[in-house]
């Protein structure tokens, strides 16, 4: 340790030390680079010019605006209404035409198929997923089976007011009663039997055959006597190998015992009408449009 008057040299590199010493090693008193200082001080002039001249430091309800006044989110607004004028002419086309008729145009068509694709993974992707396949819960919209239609006009009203939510009046609505307390355990199983067997999937035939009667005199108002689902009612067809919820005896068990409620918001207030119609075409052509 080294003194005030009196320096501690080290023998090997003949530097002075700080006098600090861990299990005999000693610290240099090496001087940091006059470049790394002269940047660390221009880092701290740009800095505090910086916050000074635009928006960085976070207030109770905003940020400090910063003399020069830049904004990001002002910025992506001017570009956004530019690109808006630039496609006003076709949108307002889009907005008043017939989505039936719509392929007889192409410009329009084109248009709107990629305006809708940005709407849909902007808006519609969360659920539905980035390429529409869709996952537990959550519509495919890829393939043809549709809970309350596929074609334009079908698509369109329920993008435009939604499913089952307590926000627009018009939403398609629909529910499924909960059997839980209302069969017996073993009806129970005996319906799952039966669904299985019309979904031509592996089942308990003693099982099937005594959940038929159950299921005409329970389920078949709204799923039909062959298990093929009513569009109106928005009733799933139980006959294909498409499900919303899973097909398997577990997924089924739930299902009839607690019924399913999937809710869709509507976008009729959110989006334009340009916005609607061109995210109804773009889902229409994903293959599965009627």
């Amino acid at each position: 340790m080294s003194s005030n008057n009196q320096k501690d040299i080290d023998d090997v590199t003949g530097t002075d030390t700080t006098g600090h010493s861990w299990d005999g090693i000693k610290e240099l008193n090496n001087p940091l680079p006059r470049w790394w200082l002269w940047t660390f001080y221009i880092t701290i002039i740009w800095g505090v010019a910086y916050s000074v001249a635009y928006p960085a430091w976070p207030m109770i309800s905003g940020a400090t605006a910063g003399l020069l006044g830049y904004s990001t989110r002002a910025e992506v607004a001017q570009d956004i209404a530019r690109f808006e004028e630039a496609n006003g002419e076709i949108s307002a086309q889009l907005a008043s035409a017939d989505l039936n008729t719509l392929l007889e145009n192409e410009d329009l068509a084109r248009f709107a198929t990629s305006a809708g694709g940005a709407v849909f993974r902007n808006n519609c992707s969360q659920c539905h997923g980035s390429g529409a396949a869709g996952a537990v819960g959550y519509p495919n919209l890829l393939d043809d089976d549709w809970l309350w239609g596929g074609d334009f006009d079908n698509i369109e009203y329920t993008i435009r007011h939604g499913i089952r939510n307590e926000e627009d009046w018009d939403a398609r609505y629909s529910e499924m009663t909960a059997y839980d307390e209302i069969f017996s355990n073993e009806e129970v199983d005996q319906v799952v039997q039966y669904v299985r067997l019309i979904s031509n999937q592996a089942h308990d035939a003693g099982l099937a055959a005594a959940g038929e009667e159950l299921f005409l005199n329970n389920c078949a108002a709204c799923h039909g006597d062959n298990g093929a689902g009513n569009r109106d009612l928005g009733a799933p067809n139980l006959t294909d190998a498409i499900w919303l919820y899973g097909g398997s005896v577990d997924a089924l068990e739930e299902t009839v015992r607690y019924a399913r409620f999937g809710v869709m918001p509507p976008w009729g207030e959110r989006l334009t009408e340009a916005e609607i119609k061109a995210v109804t075409a773009y889902v229409h052509q994903l293959g599965g449009g009627e």
